[in-house]
């Protein structure tokens, strides 16, 4: 399979499954808690599988995305998930130009 094809494989397997918690935490190199507090706050969206959270491709990238930023500029929380809200709108917006043929 090549790089590409690889990718989608994973992220369709992870769109059905979810990443657990633990892997999440794993994958994304913060702990547990930061997790669930940022849960808590309202800044990441488990989905539910009976009572475990999972987590899409698209919470990884968030989480890594916030905690680069909280690390990186001694973010608060709220500040660094607005960050990472703009970079996914800015990233949406480049795919639609693509899409379009204008980029």
């Amino acid at each position: 399979m090549s790089g590409s094809l690889t990718a989608i494989a994973i992220d369709a397997i992870l769109e059905e499954h979810g990443l657990t918690l633990r892997q999440l935490a794993a994958l994304a190199a913060v702990d547990h808690e930061w997790i669930s507090h940022h849960v808590a706050e309202g800044l990441l969206t488990p989905s539910r599988h009976g009572e475990e959270w999972r987590f899409s491709s698209a919470t990884l990238l968030r989480v890594k995305r916030i905690a680069n930023i909280e690390r990186q500029f001694e973010a608060i929380p709220e500040l660094a998930a607005l960050v990472a809200d703009m970079q996914e709108e800015i990233d949406d917006l480049r795919r639609r130009l693509r899409r379009a043929g204008l980029e």
